[in-house]
Formats: structure tokens, sequence, C-alpha cells
């Protein structure tokens, strides 16, 4: 055989020196650090914005607020109990139909239209 070709196959067909165990968690903690803080600002800070908005929306809410419901039923708050966790919506104003849901049903609370639209 050629020596210098049975030279190559003992150099690569050698074993990968160790390496060190230490160096590769700092690596992957390099990595992840930036992962966390961007899972932070990207999925739960606009999260924690959006239900502090909604909880202020629900403990705001008062009689007469123009209301839509989760499932898509729109109506005028008659009775905002808190403590037994329930509003009373009227959704039909000719035969005054009146149906009860739990605070967190309310979706949102509908702004009154300026008086110039309505014209």
């Amino acid at each position: 055989m050629n020596m210098a070709f049975l030279h190559r196959y003992l150099f690569f067909a050698a074993d990968p020196p160790p390496a060190n165990p230490g160096q590769d968690f700092t690596q992957i903690f390099y990595l992840i650090i930036p992962i966390v803080f961007l899972f932070y600002f990207m999925v739960l800070r606009p999260q924690k914005k959006e239900q502090k908005k909604r909880l202020e929306l629900l403990n705001n809410l008062k009689k007469n607020d123009r209301v839509v419901t989760i499932g898509g039923i729109y109506g005028v708050v008659m009775n905002a109990k808190r403590e037994a966790d329930e509003v009373i919506l009227k959704v039909d104003e000719t035969n005054d139909t009146k149906i009860r849901v739990i605070y967190n049903a309310i979706a949102r609370v509908i702004a009154d239209e300026p008086a110039e639209e309505k014209k």
C-alpha cells in the first residue's frame, strides 16, 4: 500500500479529541437567553397588557353600556352584579327580552356613535 494513503487513512480514522463539557453548556446558554427575552417581549408582555385592559373594561361596566358578548349577542347592560358574577342584558327593545350572562362573557363595550354620524 501507498504510505501516504495509509497515513491519511489513519489520520482521519482517529477519534476526535474529547470536547470540554462546560463549553457545550455555555454555548447552549448563550443561545437560550435571547430566545427567552424574545418570547417575553413577543408573547408574554402583550398578553399581560391585553389582560389588564380586559379587566379594566369589566370593572368599568355600568348600566346602559352597549356591549357584545363572546357569542356575538348585542345588548344593553341592565344590571351588573359583580359579587354574583353575572350581567343582565336587554337584547330586544320591543319585547323587553333580557338574558343573564357571566362577567367573562362580555367581549367588548361598544362606544356610542357621535351625534353627527346619526344624522
